[in-house]
């Protein structure tokens, strides 16, 4: 039998992150999945390490944007008229936690994290010798409409108290820093302090080489093989058994594989998003990342080519794909940049996992000794992963925590 302090669940950004910090607290660690690193969600988002972030995505509030939503025709978020019925009750307790001083509760507490996504990313970038994937100059919020663009400006003030730095550019300044698009639009706001990376799937995979090279242990097994006797925690990986003092569960949009046979209703949901990859124009390709605000897309420069991803998607989980937001989008997308002809047969699927209140879970299983979760970061996985590591690393080993874990908790459901 192989015996470790502790196996981490999930080899995306924030399970190799927490294995990476647990490992440098002295911590014998394995991470166990049934795929290789960063092959899911962390493969498939916008590549930001979003600093700017500071505010939750919230449900909206008024009347005439819920109205707008119902219809099931925008291009931001579509919805399965079939899983309606299943997912209104989450998206009401959504709605309500969307409320300002619910909002500004959820903006607190994940301050922390997001002041230290960029802090904990970049010792492991280095480590892991991956700078060349990344720039650190920021994104763009782009704006087709003028009212939208003045009433962004006019509101920009609220993030002040943040310390963020951001520019307003005109259309025409816009060009001169990206010569490649298209069209017309009223201008944009360049966010200054995030970072961008070439491809989220290999910083993963990068990071998880550090932690192997490091003396770590990677094995391949199904988590749902876990059981717990009075001296910890056993699973199975493909050549035997594994036995653990603790086990952290950070499988994502998965993670209900695990805590809802132990007996934990957590409200765990999936916003679903799709991405496809298109040759980058010879001259004047995309240099930044590029939110298009009215249409809800983003395009991103990635090495295997312009990355368009989508907005969310509620189905099921495990439903089939239907990319119809992605297909309406990429038109739209081509009128902005100039973009060659797709790189993968069929456009990319991938779940985010998402809690009502905003925040992920993050600390000790209420009921289960040695069980630890870390699951539910919604848009910003990419971004928290390496934060989150450091704060349930700390947690475990009985540190001083950099940040208040409370709002974390899995209890608070």
């Amino acid at each position: 039998m192989k015996r470790f302090d502790a196996v981490v669940l999930g080899a995306g950004i924030v399970g190799v992150s927490t294995a990476l910090h647990l490992q440098a607290r002295g911590r014998a660690v394995a991470l166990l999945d049934r795929r290789g690193a960063g092959e899911e969600t962390s493969y498939g988002n916008a590549g930001l390490i979003e600093r700017s972030s500071v505010i939750p995505y919230a449900f909206p509030r008024s009347m005439p944007a819920l109205l707008r939503y119902a219809t099931n025709t925008r291009l931001d978020v579509r919805f399965h008229w079939s899983f309606l019925p299943r997912i209104a009750p989450w998206l009401f307790e959504y709605w309500r936690q969307s409320s300002p001083q619910r909002l500004a509760d959820a903006t607190r507490a994940m301050l922390p994290l997001i002041e230290n996504s960029i802090v904990e990313h970049q010792p492991l970038i280095e480590a892991a010798g991956v700078g060349n994937l990344v720039r650190k100059d920021g994104w763009l919020e782009l704006f087709r409409s003028e009212s939208v663009l003045r009433q962004a400006v006019e509101t920009r003030h609220l993030l002040n108290p943040y310390g963020l730095k951001s520019k307003v550019l005109s259309w025409e300044s816009l060009k001169q820093l990206e010569p490649g698009l298209r069209g017309e639009a009223a201008g944009a706001i360049q966010w200054q302090d995030p970072w961008t990376v070439s491809d989220p799937g290999a910083i993963t995979q990068s990071y998880a080489r550090l932690f192997e090279s490091r003396g770590g242990a990677i094995l391949s097994g199904d988590a749902r093989s876990l059981s717990w006797d009075k001296e910890g925690w056993t699973l199975q990986d493909r050549d035997g058994p594994v036995h653990a003092r603790d086990v952290v569960v950070a499988l994502g949009a998965w993670s209900d594989a695990i805590f809802k046979p132990l007996g934990y209703r957590i409200p765990l949901e999936v916003k679903r998003g799709y991405h496809r990859h298109f040759r980058q124009a010879e001259t004047d390709g995309l240099r930044n990342s590029i939110v298009d605000v009215e249409y809800g897309y983003v395009l991103a420069p990635m090495t295997q080519g312009v990355r368009l991803t989508t907005g969310i998607e509620f189905a099921p989980r495990d439903s089939k794909p239907t990319p119809v937001q992605i297909n309406r989008l990429e038109p739209i997308a081509r009128q902005l940049l100039s973009m060659g002809e797709a790189v993968e047969t069929v456009p990319w699927l991938g779940n985010r996992p998402c809690l009502p209140d905003m925040r992920p879970v993050i600390g000790e299983a209420p009921r289960h000794k040695g069980l630890w979760f870390a699951f539910g970061h919604a848009h910003h996985g990419f971004t928290l992963g390496p934060a989150t590591g450091r704060l349930l690393a700390e947690m475990i080993t009985g540190e001083p925590t950099f940040a208040d874990a409370r709002p974390f908790a899995a209890d608070r459901f």
